[in-house]
């Protein structure tokens, strides 16, 4: 019985238990603790992307069909950089793999024709040619990506070649269109700009209303004042927000009107800014409105 006794007690004895208790809740949430750190950082490490633009570019040109197109889209969002950019000898390259793509793989041509369209101009040679062939593609992004590049090329001879395409029965395409056109050089594009202030979709207007301001023309006015209407463009803009973007395209539009009211210096705009920069419940439309009246004077 002593000895049933004793063993009992050491049992019970909180010395003895010890080790055991700080396996079970030390140790043990320790090693746990470190394997999902080890287990982090080797993500992180395969997560982990240094390449540069040419690294991207050949990985365009030599991968997978499964690799391909994300080396093209982060190959496109490096072209952003002016640093990137400042590589001269990107140009040709990226030209080179837009044409070695084919028209089957339409995701990777899109995102080739943003880089090259993100190019300082002028753009390297074949690349107008290369963009313009891509006007024909079957792919409606492809279009409008090929679009927006060649409006960004600098080119005003890329005008005439873009005019027709405002006939589009796309939306999409036809304020595209009119972006393109109101960022090029010239006056040549100034009637379809004029036309385009007619147009059925409310982008198309505010489009060629900002583009015909960048020329110094007061003839998008009317549309310029719509678009610094609040409850105009709520009711105009139909587009579901997401919760992970933190984007407000209501108040995309109405910066785009007050940025296009200061390059103008209309009075008749004048009223509008004013009001917007003491009322409206955006923090951002509101600076962009005072922004507005200092240029205004």
């Amino acid at each position: 019985m002593d000895k049933l006794v004793e063993r009992e007690d050491a049992t019970r004895n909180p010395l003895v238990a010890a080790p055991a208790l700080a396996v079970q809740f030390f140790l043990i949430p320790l090693a746990v603790v470190g394997i999902a750190v080890t287990v982090y950082v080797g993500f992180r490490s395969l997560l982990a992307d240094n390449r540069g633009a040419q690294d991207y570019i050949a990985e365009v040109r030599n991968g997978g069909s499964d690799r391909r197109w994300p080396a093209a889209y982060e190959l496109s969002r490096l072209m952003a950089d002016p640093k990137v950019r400042a590589d001269r000898t990107l140009g040709p390259e990226l030209v080179k793999a837009f044409e070695a793509t084919p028209d089957t793989d339409p995701l990777v041509k899109r995102y080739l024709a943003l880089a090259i369209g993100r190019l300082d101009p002028p753009l390297p040679a074949r690349a107008i040619e290369d963009l313009t062939g891509a006007l024909g593609s079957t792919d409606g992004e492809t279009r409008i990506s090929a679009i927006w590049a060649l409006g960004s090329s600098g080119d005003p001879a890329v005008v005439s070649t873009l005019v027709p395409l405002f006939e589009s029965p796309d939306q999409g395409v036809r304020k595209i269109v009119v972006y393109a056109l109101g960022a090029l050089p010239g006056e040549a594009q100034v009637p379809t700009l004029r036309a385009a202030l007619q147009d059925s979709a409310a982008d198309v207007r505010w489009n060629a209303a900002v583009a015909l301001a960048r020329k110094g023309s007061h003839e998008g006015v009317p549309v310029l004042q719509q678009m610094l209407d609040r409850q105009y463009v709520e009711q105009a803009v139909k587009r579901d927000a997401r919760q992970d973007d933190d984007r407000d395209p209501i108040a995309d539009v109405m910066i785009s009107g007050l940025r296009a009211a200061a390059t103008l210096k209309d009075d008749a705009l004048r009223p509008s800014v004013t009001s917007l920069s003491q009322q409206d419940r955006s923090m951002k439309v509101r600076q962009a409105a005072l922004e507005a009246l200092k240029v205004m004077g």
